[in-house]
């Protein structure tokens, strides 16, 4: 039986190979005909990243690429640590010489590199291996001799980056000497096992509990089957492998990522693998590999499919053959059509180099394919190869999924916080806040609890998700004035305001704190990197005279909210006489502090956040946050301080009526649907959005609104709200209120019933079924005159 198995898979391939093709074409590309698809780059494209202060970047190396770092000045340098492909060091490789330059970790954040060779077993010296490249003023061009790594740290003194005196962010670009060719990613650890599987084929093996396999796309929108089995029950002639069904019912979603609901299990409820990684983000786990019969019914008998393909695979392992097999179908997407529930699907979202990593918690025989669907967007209507990597189980791989700043920016895989030393004692309990892993709770005190420690007491955030940028140059004003819906011009140093970026149509891009630290010396303080294209955009079209720096990942930050933390603060800030001291600093101001005395660290002070509370955030170096965070949790003691979480601050930011990206305010929404025109100045002079807005102000459609619920049912985002059978707004936010002991929502509505007291119903189960009672209120729920907050 198993040689006619395998016969068959032979005369499918055979049919397939006898046909021909006399025209094709691929979506693997930045631009085709009528599409474009912006998470690909040319094969021969050049590509670059930005290297803020104290961060570093790694690049793979091969004989011929060269590296180019632009914006070096002659005053400033960079440290190159260079790794040849044994593992040993090679700053010749680069014409580097042999003087070793050791990296400091008081100038530059050493974890990622230290994290990298630990995985590769290089060791905790390699750090002091390093070579340094000073600025000539023109463009830094070098060659590799070879293949390998090489790691650019950027050093930069911790004060320079706190008040805003660091140098700008460098591009740092590669191009490799052989053009055409996709380079996998770098490897994740110790590798014991790799290969590729070939389009339209499936390739059975063997994992280890602890190991790690990796399911790598190579060329993108490539769908990749996979199924496991437990080994030792293989053996006992009994087939155990994922359910599908039983994993999305454990997880609590369609697929599990890498955090608390992150494994996949068998029908009995026992765990498989846990996933580690995922940079693609967008899978399927509805329905089964594809099948014979699918091809059969739409007119392609023989055409080669995944179910035989696995069948064909597993069979010297005792699997019987199966018509259909239910897979995790990976980077295949899907989704479910809101209106008739129907199952959709177009290309992948998966771009080259993209990969999911699982640990096996068990010995496991595992099945990859390549799909050969060719007839079907899923592939791109191009099948391609996948290739599988299989780590050893001491392989320290982080816990990760990708980011990208926009589409067609190079990945960046989460990582952790600075403070993530300090929080990771205190939960496991972790939600990505851009690049970064953020904590979402603190099981030994509980959302509800950081709540009341934030209302009745002083609790410390880690919001070092926010983006910072400086804006530095005699332009500067002019251009935050083009952009920034506030009068900048009315800003004084050491204050700070709450601003919005608007697109042309007058609907928020972002929003952030703008902190004046000089007279052309700007921080800005925000959401997205939207806002950083937007600036960067008209400063460049109108040619003015503006530095506008990225500080990346290199400015961690604190909010320390909460009634007693004016009174904490008193007890570790120390301010020179030329700043702002701490009794000085009002609502939204800012200053440059030093922790206990002038000798400690530094860091930047603002009497802002994100709660309606009285309240502060600390802005530090990477190197420093460890300190900082200690620090004022041992002064906190006496108050009762908490860490909170992002799952508490929703809470209190619902109850504030304080606005959130993709909830109040989103495309097409102007910023006075947002409930944002208190930071719309439409008396200053022009700004981008300022003539939408002008025109939406005096007639507006909707308004921003709060919403008191008679019972506790929490409404989600999205719901509709209705009077009587017409759909007269929508749910933007919605929670349980501790304090008020009801539900509440912040909703976008009609401003014919947007009348305080106005009853209104919001929908349930589709809005038709289901009904909650709901009274029309002003926003924000508690404290409308913000007089805690200005305390």
């Amino acid at each position: 039986m198993l040689k006619c198995n395998r016969l068959h898979f032979k005369l499918q391939t055979i049919i397939m190979e006898l046909g021909g093709v006399l025209h094709d074409f691929s979506f693997i590309s930045p631009s085709v005909r009528g599409r474009a698809f912006p998470g690909f780059a040319d094969k021969t494209d050049l590509r670059s990243w930005q290297l803020a202060p104290r961060a570093s970047i790694q690049l793979g190396l091969h004989d011929g690429d060269l590296v180019s770092i632009h914006g070096l000045q002659i005053d400033d340098q960079v440290v190159l640590l260079v790794i040849g492909d044994q593992g040993n060091l090679a700053l010749d490789l680069l014409n580097l010489g042999n003087t070793a330059t050791p990296l400091d970790p008081n100038t530059c954040n050493l974890d990622p590199i230290q994290g990298w060779a630990n995985s590769l077993g290089l060791g905790a010296g390699i750090t002091q291996s390093a070579a340094s490249v000073s600025g000539t003023g023109d463009i830094v061009v070098l060659k590799a001799k070879g293949r390998g790594s090489v790691w650019i740290a950027y050093p930069v003194a911790a004060l320079d980056t706190v008040n805003g005196h660091a140098p700008s962010a460098l591009e740092v670009a590669h191009q490799p000497f052989e053009s055409g060719v996709r380079e996998l990613p770098e490897p994740l650890g110790s590798v014991r096992d790799e290969f590729t599987v070939k389009r339209g084929s499936a390739q059975a093996y063997e994992v280890h509990e602890g190991e790690i396999v990796q399911i790598i796309d190579i060329e993108g929108q490539q769908c990749s089957d996979f199924t496991a089995f437990r080994s030792a029950d293989l053996a006992s002639g009994i087939e155990t492998i994922i359910d599908s069904t039983a994993t999305r019912s454990m997880v609590r979603g369609a697929y599990p990522g890498p955090g608390l609901f992150d494994k996949f299990y068998d029908g009995e409820l026992r765990p498989m693998l846990n996933v580690v990684q995922d940079t693609c983000g967008r899978h399927d786990a509805f329905g089964v590999a594809c099948t014979a019969r699918s091809y059969q019914e739409r007119g392609f008998p023989g055409h080669v499919n995944c179910s035989d393909n696995i069948s064909h695979a597993a069979a010297p392992f005792g699997v019987r053959r199966r018509n259909a097999w239910p897979a995790i179908n990976f980077f295949w997407s899907t989704w479910i059509d809101p209106h008739n529930h129907s199952l959709l699907t177009e290309e992948s979202w998966s771009r080259p180099g993209d990969y999911v990593a699982m640990r096996a918690m068990d010995n496991l025989v595992c099945v990859t394919t390549a799909c050969p669907d060719d007839i079907d967007p899923i592939n791109g209507w191009n099948p391609t190869d996948i290739h599988v990597r299989i780590y050893r189980p001491n392989a320290p791989v982080k816990r990760a999924v990708a980011y990208r700043e926009k589409e067609d920016a190079p990945m960046a895989i989460s990582r952790e916080s600075a403070f993530h030393p300090r929080t990771s004692l205190l939960t496991s309990h972790f939600s990505p806040a851009r690049d970064l892993w953020a904590p979402v709770s603190f099981p030994s005190t509980g959302t509800i609890g950081e709540y009341w420690a934030c209302r009745e007491r002083v609790t410390l955030q880690d919001m070092s998700g926010l983006r910072k940028y400086d804006i530095i140059g005699p332009d500067a004003e002019k251009l935050l004035q083009r952009t920034m819906t506030r009068n900048i011009a009315k800003l004084a140093v050491w204050r700070g305001t709450y601003s919005l970026i608007c697109d042309e149509t007058g609907a928020v891009v972002d929003d952030g704190t703008l902190f004046r630290l000089a007279p052309d010396l700007f921080r800005w303080c925000c959401g997205t990197e939207e806002s950083a294209r937007i600036l960067k955009m008209i400063a460049r079209d109108e040619g003015w005279h503006v530095r506008i720096n990225t500080l990346g990942g290199s400015m961690p930050n604190l909010a320390l909210q909460g009634p007693c933390s004016r009174e904490l603060l008193q007890k570790v800030v120390f301010t020179q006489p030329h700043v702002p001291s701490l009794e000085q600093i009002k609502w939204f101001g800012v200053s440059i502090a030093r922790l206990h005395d002038r000798e400690g660290i530094p860091f930047m002070l603002a009497r802002s956040g994100y709660t309606g509370e009285l309240g502060y955030e600390l802005f530090c170096t990477e190197d420093d946050a460890t300190e900082l965070w200690d620090a004022l949790m041992h002064a906190g003691e006496e108050f009762g301080i908490e860490p909170m979480g992002g799952a508490a601050l929703e809470i209190i930011r619902i109850e504030a009526g304080l606005a959130a990206p993709n909830a109040e305010f989103a495309p097409g929404v102007d910023a006075f649907e947002a409930g944002l025109g208190f930071a719309v100045d439409l008396n200053k002079s022009d700004f981008v959005g300022k003539d939408a807005l002008t025109r939406n102000a005096d007639k507006p459609r909707k308004i921003l609104k709060g919403l008191l619920i008679d019972c506790d049912d929490v409404p989600p985002h999205g719901a509709q709200i209705f009077s009587g059978e017409r759909p007269v707004g929508v749910v933007t936010s919605a929670t349980r209120s501790p304090t008020l002991e009801r539900a509440i929502a912040i909703a976008r509505i009609a401003v014919e019933f947007s009348q305080d007291d106005t009853t209104l119903e919001i929908g349930q189960l589709d809005g038709r079924m289901k009904r909650l009672n709901a009274v029309v209120t002003s926003i924000p729920f508690i404290d409308p005159q913000r007089t805690r907050a200005r305390a």
